[in-house]
C-alpha cells in the first residue's frame, strides 16, 4: 500500500516537472494498473474494518491516496472518469451504512470509530464533488443523492458517544490509554458534518437554524478546525442576509472572534484568516448599503479597521485583506458594475492600501532583504517551490493596489468617480500628515506616508479629466508650499508638470503661485521653479506659446534677484532653459519687445557659465545642473512604474525598503499592459544616473530645510546679537558673588522635557557655563523645571533660540569665533577621552528621541560621543550633558596659563 501512495505521488510530480512523455507514460500506466484493486481496498478498509483510535491517521492516508488517484486521474484525463464511476457509488453506500444510527447501551468504541470513519469519507465524497460539478451531480449519481439527502436530514453538530474507559471489545479488555486522542476524533466528527454541509446548502434552501448550528460549532470546535464552518456560512450568508441579519451580524463576530484567537498559531492562522476574509468581504456582504444603514456593513467596516491594525504587528494580514477585495470589485475576467460599486463604499480599505507599509527594525529589514533576494530567483532556488511566502510582502498591499488603479477605465463612470473619490482621499492623507505633531525627518513615517500618497496621486491624476483636475490643481500648488522632504518634492513637481502638460488650458493657474506670501514661501517657491526648468514639456500642447514663454521669463527674473541663495540658483536654472526655449516659443529671432533685456540675460548667463574658481557658488552652479532631476529626467518619457516606484526613491535618499523592484509587479499582481503607463522605463539613462551632490532646499513655515552643500547665504542680523539687558543684568549679579564664569555655551533648544532642562541648568551655573540656550523661556515657570533647578535660573544667563532659528544662531556663534560640538554617536564622531575643548565651546545637545537633526549635523565642526561598555547604546541626555561640561571644565582649569 504503501509503495501505491509513493507511486503516485511521484506520478504526480513527474507530470508537472518532467518533459519526457515516455517516463510519464511508463508511470502512469503503473499507477492505473493497480488502480481498482487500490480502491476495492480502500473501499473495503474504510466500510467497516477500521474500529480503534489508532486506525484514525489510516483512515486519513487512505482518502489521500484516493485523492491522489483522482489529481493523477484529472491530470492525465482518459482516466478520470472511470476512476470516479467505480469508486463514488461503492463509497457512498458504504458512508451511508455506516452513518445510519444504531441504539448501543452502552456505546462501543468500535461502532463510533466506524462512524467517524464514514463522516470523513462522505465528507471527502462532498468536497470531490464540489471540485468536480460536472461529473458527480447527484442526479447523475443515485449513491451520491442519497448520501446527500441522509445528510441533509442529519441534526447539526451530532456528537458521538464516548464510550467508558474500560469496555470489553473483540475479545479484549481496553484501558484509558486506548482512548487517548478521543477528544480529536470527536472534533473531527463535528468537522466533517460541516464538510458535508457544503454540498447540501451550496444545492438546495439552507436548513433551519442553520445559523445557529454554525455559531454553536464556532464555540465547541478547536479554533484550527473551524475552516469547514467558515466556508459553509460563506455560502449562506447571501442567502440569509435579510431574513436572519442579526444573526448574520453574531455569526460574523464570532467568528472574528475565533480568528483572533489564532494570531499566535502561524501553522493554523494563515488558512483559517484566508477563509473568514472571504466570507465576510464576497460580493454579496460588500454590495450591502453605507454601515449607517446596515448593521452588518457597520460590523464589517469595524473588523476592517481591526484587520488594518493588525496588519502593523503581524506582516500579511492586510495582503489577504486588499486581494480579496480587488478580486471582488474586478475580478481578472470581466467583472460587473454592481460589484465595482461597492468599491466606492469601502474607499477607505483601498486607500489604507496605497499607503501601507510598516517602518522596520535593522533586524526586520535583514530578513525581508533575504526573503526578497531568494524570491527574487524564482525557480531557480529549490526553496521557492518548496516554500511558499504565502503573499506576505510587505509591498504586497500597494502592488496590488497599483494593478487595480492601472486597470481602470476613465471612460466608464463608477471607474472615473471611484479615482476621483481616491484623489482627494490620497491628498486628505498629505495634509493629514503635513498637520501631525511628529517630527518630519528622513525616512521617518510621515515622510513614508506622504511618499506613497503621491506615488499613488501619479497613477491617477494624469487619468483625470481637465474638469476634476482643475478642482484638485490648487491643492497640488498648496503642497508644494509644504515643506517636504526631496523625495516628495521630486513627485510634487512631477505631478505638476504632468497635469499642466495634459491640460494645457490649466497652465495660467501656475502663475499666481509666484506671487503669494513672497515673505512667508521662502524656499518653497524652489518647488514651482523647478516646474520652469522642464517648462519645454509643459508647452508642448500650449497654443499661446510665446505669450506663456515671456511670462515664465518675467517670473524668473523677478526671483533671480531673492536675498536667499538657493532660489537665486533655482531661479538662475530655470532663466537658463527657459531662455533656451525662446525659438520652440515662437518667439522671433530678434527677441522684439524685450529691448536691451534679451542683453541682459544673455550677458548674465555668459557670466554664469564663465565662472571661475572653486567657490560655493560655481560649486553649487555645477551640482545643481547635474542634479538628476533637472540634467536626466524627462517628466513624459520617463513616466512608469519602475521610475515611480523604483528609480526615484533610490535616487531620493529614500530608503531601500521603500524602493519596490519592477519584478514584484509582474510576480505579486496581474499588472496590465497599458502602453501609457509601462511597467518597465524605455530609457536607460535615469537608471543609471546617480543621486549627485545637490540636494533640493525647501523650507515650509518656519522650517529651515536639510542642507548638504556648502552654500552662501545672504541674511539679516541675528537679534540676539545685540547686548540684552536682563543677560547683562544675570551676569552682573554673578559677578558680585564672586562667580566666574567660563565661555562655554550649552544650546538645548531640541530637548523638550522640563525634568531634563532644570538638571540641566543646575549643572551649567555649577560649573560656570557662560549661557544656557532653550527653546522657550516659558520653562522657568514649570514646576517640574524648577524642582530640579533648585533656583539656578536666578543666577544663569538663559536666552530663548527656536528650533528653526538654530541653524541662523549657530552660524552666528561661528562668526564670533566658536566651536560648534555636537553630542552625538556618528560614523565620525570623537571619543571625549581623546577631545580637548577650545575655550570658545558651543555645545549643541539632541532631542531625548530623535538626537540632532541631519541639517544640524552639517554644521558641526565635530561630533563627541561618550565611550560605552554597556549594552545599552545611549544615555540620559542631561546625564550626557554633565558629562560633557565636567570635562570641558576639567581641561580649562588643568590647562597651563596663557603667556
Amino acid at each position: 500500500m504503501l509503495s501505491v501512495c509513493v507511486c503516485v505521488s511521484l506520478s504526480l510530480r513527474v507530470s508537472v516537472c518532467l518533459c519526457a512523455d515516455a517516463v510519464r507514460g511508463a508511470l502512469e500506466q503503473c499507477v492505473f494498473s493497480v488502480a481498482e484493486p487500490v480502491q476495492e481496498y480502500v473501499v473495503r478498509r474504510l466500510g467497516g474494518e477500521l474500529c480503534t483510535l489508532q486506525d484514525v491517521e489510516r483512515c486519513r492516508l487512505y482518502l489521500s491516496v484516493l485523492r491522489a488517484l483522482v489529481q493523477l486521474g484529472d491530470a492525465v484525463g482518459r482516466h478520470r472518469v472511470s476512476l470516479l464511476q467505480r469508486l463514488v457509488p461503492a463509497l457512498s453506500r458504504s458512508c451511508l451504512r455506516t452513518l445510519e444510527p444504531h441504539e448501543e447501551q452502552p456505546p462501543q468504541l468500535a461502532a463510533q470509530v466506524q462512524r467517524a470513519v464514514g463522516q470523513s469519507a462522505a465528507a471527502w465524497l462532498c468536497e470531490v464533488a464540489l471540485e468536480q460539478p460536472g461529473q458527480l451531480h447527484p442526479d447523475s449519481c443515485p449513491a451520491l443523492a442519497a448520501l446527500t439527502a441522509h445528510l441533509s436530514r442529519a441534526p447539526m453538530n451530532q456528537m458521538l458517544a464516548k464510550p467508558l474507559a474500560n469496555t470489553e471489545q473483540q475479545g479484549c479488555v481496553e484501558e484509558g490509554p486506548c482512548l487517548q486522542g478521543w477528544g480529536r476524533l470527536a472534533a473531527q466528527f463535528v468537522q466533517d458534518q460541516w464538510s458535508c454541509l457544503r454540498l447540501v446548502v451550496s444545492r438546495s434552501a439552507p436548513p433551519p437554524g442553520v445559523l445557529q448550528g454554525a455559531m454553536e460549532a464556532l464555540s465547541i470546535l478547536p479554533s484550527d478546525q473551524v475552516l469547514p464552518v467558515l466556508s459553509c456560512l460563506r455560502t449562506l450568508l447571501p442567502q440569509l442576509l435579510v431574513s436572519e441579519a442579526s444573526l448574520c451580524v453574531e455569526a460574523v463576530t464570532l467568528a472574528w472572534t475565533v480568528v483572533r484567537g489564532l494570531s499566535s498559531s502561524p501553522h493554523d492562522f494563515w488558512p483559517v484568516l484566508r477563509g473568514f476574509i472571504q466570507l465576510v468581504f464576497q460580493q454579496a456582504v460588500l454590495e450591502l448599503p453605507p454601515p449607517e444603514h446596515c448593521q452588518l456593513s457597520a460590523a464589517v467596516a469595524r473588523i476592517a479597521v481591526e484587520l488594518i491594525e493588525m496588519s502593523q504587528t503581524k506582516a500579511g494580514v492586510f495582503n489577504q485583506l486588499i486581494q480579496q477585495c480587488c478580486d471582488t470589485w474586478m475580478p481578472l475576467d470581466a467583472g460587473s458594475d454592481s460589484a465595482f460599486a461597492s468599491a466606492l463604499t469601502h474607499l477607505d480599505i483601498f486607500t489604507e492600501a496605497c499607503l501601507h507599509g510598516p517602518v522596520l527594525r535593522r533586524d526586520q529589514r535583514l530578513l525581508q532583504d533575504v526573503q526578497a533576494y531568494i524570491e527574487q530567483l524564482g525557480e531557480e532556488c529549490a526553496a521557492n517551490s518548496a516554500v511558499s511566502s504565502d503573499c506576505r510582502d510587505d509591498h504586497f498591499p500597494r502592488v496590488h493596489a497599483m494593478a487595480f488603479l492601472s486597470r481602470l477605465d476613465a471612460s466608464n463612470e463608477l471607474h472615473k468617480t471611484f479615482m476621483e473619490q481616491l484623489v482627494l482621499r490620497l491628498l486628505n492623507k498629505d495634509e493629514e500628515a503635513a498637520r501631525a505633531r511628529v517630527r518630519y525627518y528622513g525616512n521617518s513615517l510621515q515622510h513614508r506616508v506622504k511618499n506613497r500618497a503621491w506615488q499613488s496621486l501619479l497613477l491617477l491624476l494624469p487619468r483625470l479629466e481637465e474638469a476634476s483636475a482643475a478642482r484638485v490643481l490648487g491643492r497640488l500648488y498648496e503642497a508644494g508650499f509644504c515643506g517636504n522632504q526631496a523625495s516628495v518634492k521630486y513627485l510634487i513637481e512631477w505631478q505638476i508638470i504632468l497635469t499642466l502638460e495634459r491640460h494645457p488650458a490649466l497652465l495660467p493657474t501656475l502663475w499666481p503661485c509666484f506671487l503669494l506670501g513672497q515673505e512667508n514661501n521662502k524656499t518653497s517657491i524652489c518647488t514651482f521653479l523647478s516646474v520652469l526648468v522642464h517648462l519645454g514639456t509643459v508647452l508642448q500642447r500650449v497654443d499661446d506659446k510665446a505669450a506663456q514663454w515671456r511670462r515664465a521669463l518675467d517670473v524668473i527674473l523677478q526671483w533671480c534677484f531673492s536675498h536667499n541663495f538657493s532660489v537665486r540658483l533655482y531661479a538662475l536654472l530655470a532663466l537658463k532653459r527657459v531662455w533656451a526655449l525662446r525659438g520652440d516659443a515662437g518667439v522671433g529671432p530678434g527677441l522684439d519687445g524685450l529691448g536691451g533685456l534679451a542683453a541682459l540675460v544673455e550677458s548674465s548667463l555668459e557670466q554664469a557659465e564663465a565662472m571661475q574658481g572653486s567657490g560655493n557658488a560655481m560649486k553649487n552652479w555645477q551640482r545643481i545642473q547635474e542634479h538628476f532631476f533637472f540634467g536626466t529626467f524627462h517628466p513624459l518619457q520617463d513616466y512608469s512604474v519602475e521610475t515611480i516606484f523604483h528609480t526615484l526613491p533610490s535616487l531620493s535618499d529614500l530608503a531601500d525598503d521603500e524602493w519596490i523592484p519592477v519584478w514584484k509587479f509582474q510576480r505579486l499582481a496581474a499588472f496590465p499592459s497599458n502602453p501609457s503607463l509601462p511597467l518597465h522605463n524605455p530609457r536607460r539613462e535615469l537608471r543609471e544616473a546617480g543621486a549627485g551632490d545637490w540636494v533640493q532646499q525647501d523650507k515650509g513655515d518656519g522650517e529651515r530645510a536639510a542642507e548638504w552643500a556648502e552654500v552662501q547665504k545672504k541674511m539679516t542680523a541675528w537679534w540676539l546679537s545685540e547686548p540684552d539687558p536682563d543677560l547683562e543684568l544675570q551676569q552682573h549679579r554673578a559677578a558680585r558673588l564672586g562667580k566666574s564664569s567660563s565661555a562655554l555655551v550649552v544650546v538645548a533648544s531640541l530637548i523638550d522635557k522640563p525634568t531634563n532642562l532644570g538638571g540641566l541648568c543646575r549643572t551649567c551655573e555649577i560649573f560656570g557655563a557662560s549661557a544656557l540656550v532653550l527653546d522657550s523661556l516659558h520653562h522657568l515657570s514649570d514646576k517640574h523645571f524648577q524642582a530640579l533647578s533648585v533656583s539656578a535660573e536666578l543666577w544663569l544667563p538663559l536666552l530663548e533660540v527656536k528650533p528653526p532659528q538654530l541653524a541662523v544662531y549657530l552660524e552666528e556663534k561661528r562668526s564670533e569665533g566658536y566651536c560648534i560640538v555636537g553630542v552625538e554617536q556618528t560614523a565620525n564622531s570623537c571619543s571625549l577621552a581623546d577631545y580637548r575643548f577650545p575655550e570658545k565651546t558651543l555645545l549643541l545637545l539632541g532631542n531625548e528621541r530623535e538626537g540632532i537633526p541631519a541639517d544640524l549635523l552639517q554644521q558641526l565642526e565635530v561630533c563627541v560621543e561618550i565611550p560605552q561598555r554597556g549594552v545599552t547604546r545611549s544615555l540620559n541626555v542631561h546625564v550626557s550633558a554633565a558629562l560633557l561640561v565636567w570635562e570641558y571644565t576639567r581641561q580649562q582649569l588643568t590647562a597651563p596659563p596663557q603667556p
